[in-house]
């Protein structure tokens, strides 16, 4: 039995219809990605099933008993409730312990901040602590609209590892395509007010789409040619029409209403960057740059050098200094110490994840010229802002209308629109994906990997960093910035090695147990340059780590078997809660013991 059907669904907004008879069942265990243009009324068609809206006509049947939950695409900034409330408030078991528990693992996972008020966080944590109350309450059926955007890397892994493990069924938007490659059991596809179901998983969707519109584009070409020749039939002479087949008029008039009725696919953007005079070969030189706030390091001495047209990748965790990086390299701000030396003859346009560079109560037209008239400069030739925002899928009705009323997504086309109105030889974007449908995405990235510039690009679209980038620099703890070859994909085989190195050398049981494993987050070290022998002090701390790391790994598995049991809860929940820290700070001496190891076993090893 299905958990919800819609039967024959229609929903209209205005004139436009979002739904036009439209079938669809999701049964326990189906893990169902929704796709589609933005616009198109994928968002409108969650709200029907989880019962915050009706239909226009049909109808839209839960299993009697089903629970439904949701995180929608927009977050509010909520209340002064703290983190822990707001998630716990999702919870349906009416013991006290199972909730607390269900709760605090849930917290942990996402790393939140439980004492924290919402209405102090920023969007990206709002945005899990929102995540957070969905997954607690164990539904049926989840469902999940952009989950990715403003997570981090590694909160998305963790997504995806809980949401294969989840055991209801789950109804997900997003254009997030590693998540969607590694989740989806099913592609649904709303286009222009129909359901399609694509069978098999992404790829095979991207394949078979692609047939099906050069199909479609084939059948319309025909269609079209002949209407056209029954429309000059139909106005020959007066001879002609004395010999007027009816039969014949009256299928011109089904044609004619049949291509009245024809919905046309949206158009894409026709995105292209203005580029600039070259820069000069060099672009940034750092050397042992370290950038501090309240004498804490975000940045650690830091060394790189950027030539002209390298495609840089910048990845790590929300909060890490991502953007304190970027703003190091331009001169927006400082070094606490080190320096910085910046190539000639620069033009950076920047691509702001905040959309600040919008104008909240200006209109769109103004947003790109500034309110400067109503034509900008392309390619050294003036051109009308409006045939030019038509190239962003903006119609000319809609120029004067205020930014305040944009979706996500259209707010991310205004802010490419602006970006490359002006030339650059320099393009840093800072999160461009969010909010922008596949189809885009496409066209963005395809632009990005053919930009003869350079390239500073601060993304968590793992797929998009694969695609685009020559080389990443990632930030791994303690203000470290290293440089790896390659995108996302590259990183990984690369941080995977340096962990697996060590244990081809050490010499004990232990050692290699423990190295047999991928090193957390920030664990991985890139080889220093210069090879150093081991201090006396620093061999002997060295020789005791897989000991150290053995006892710890023993006390956090003997843990882990204590709160599995519901009786510690029931008979002492002090004990339970003590248990509950002790882990999450057995995390952390882990994470920094296998750093540390990586560390020491690097340097003997550059020293042999």
């Amino acid at each position: 039995m299905p958990i919800v059907r819609l039967d024959k669904v229609s929903l209209s907004y205005g004139l436009k219809p979002l739904l036009d008879h439209v079938d669809l069942q999701i049964r326990r265990g189906e893990r169902v990605c929704l796709l589609g243009r933005n616009g198109e009324g994928k968002s409108s068609l969650l709200r029907l099933v989880n019962r915050e809206s009706v239909p226009d006509s049909g109808e839209v049947w839960v299993r009697p008993g089903a629970r439904i939950a949701t995180l929608a695409q927009e977050v509010a900034a909520g209340s002064e409730q703290t983190v822990v409330e707001i998630v716990r408030g999702g919870t349906t078991h009416a013991e006290d312990w199972q909730a607390d528990l269900e709760v605090d693992q849930v917290v942990a996972r996402l790393g939140l901040d439980r004492d924290a008020p919402l209405s102090a966080l920023s969007g990206g944590w709002r945005r899990r602590t929102m995540l957070g109350r969905a997954l607690v309450s164990a539904p049926d059926l989840l469902l999940l609209d952009e989950p990715t955007n403003h997570l981090d890397i590694e909160a998305i892994t963790w997504l995806e590892e809980m949401m294969l493990e989840f055991a209801g069924a789950l109804l997900f938007i997003s254009h997030d395509r590693a998540f969607v490659r590694r989740l989806a059991t099913r592609i649904v596809e709303l286009d222009r007010g129909q359901l399609r179901v694509w069978p098999g998983g992404y790829d095979d969707y991207v394949v078979q789409k692609q047939a099906a519109l050069e199909v479609e584009a084939k059948h319309a070409a025909l269609f079209d040619k002949k209407l056209a020749q029954e429309e000059a039939w139909i106005r020959q002479g007066v001879e002609a029409r004395r010999t007027r087949n009816e039969g014949r008029v009256r299928a011109l008039k089904a044609l004619r209403i049949e291509r009245s009725e024809r919905r046309e696919r949206i158009g894409q953007i026709d995105v292209r960057v203005q580029d600039a005079a070259p820069s000069g070969k060099l672009v940034f030189e750092a050397e042992h740059v370290t950038r501090s706030f309240d004498g804490k390091p975000i940045i650690a001495d830091f060394s790189a050098r950027i030539m002209r047209g390298d495609r840089i990748g910048i990845i790590g965790p929300n909060g890490c200094g991502k953007s304190t990086l970027i703003k190091l390299l331009v001169g927006e701000l400082e070094p606490t110490s080190g320096s910085i030396r910046r190539g000639t003859n620069l033009k950076a346009a920047y691509f702001d994840q905040q959309r600040d560079q919008l104008d909240e109560t200006a209109s769109i037209m103004d947003n790109v010229t500034g309110g400067s008239g109503d034509s900008i400069v392309i390619d050294g030739r003036a051109r009308h802002v409006s045939g030019y925002l038509r190239d962003f899928l903006f119609p000319p009705e809609r120029l004067q209308a205020p930014v305040t009323m944009l979706s996500g997504g259209e707010r991310n086309r205004l802010l490419l629109a602006r970006l490359f109105a002006q030339p650059s030889n320099l393009l840093i974007m800072d999160e461009p994906t969010n909010d922008l449908d596949v189809e885009t995405l496409d066209l963005l990235e395809e632009l990005v990997a053919n930009y003869e510039g350079t390239l500073l690009l601060v993304s968590h679209d793992r797929a998009f960093l694969d695609n685009v980038v020559t080389s990443t620099l990632v930030f791994e703890g303690d203000g470290r910035v290293n440089e790896y070859v390659g995108g996302y994909s590259d990183w990984l085989r690369q941080r995977r090695a340096l962990a697996r190195a060590p244990a081809a050398r050490a010499p004990t049981a232990a050692t290699t147990s423990a190295a047999a494993r991928s090193a957390p987050a920030g664990a991985a070290t890139a080889i220093p340059p210069k090879a150093r022998r081991l201090s006396y002090k620093d061999q002997r701390e060295l020789d005791a780590l897989p000991g150290k790391i053995q006892l710890l790994e023993e006390e956090q598995r003997g843990l882990q078997a204590a709160i599995a049991d519901p009786e510690l809860f029931r008979q002492s929940p002090d004990r339970a809660a003590a248990a509950l820290q002790r882990l999450e700070r057995l995390a952390r001496e882990l994470e920094a013991a296998y750093a540390r190891w990586d560390s020491l076993e690097s340097g003997r090893s550059g020293a042999a």
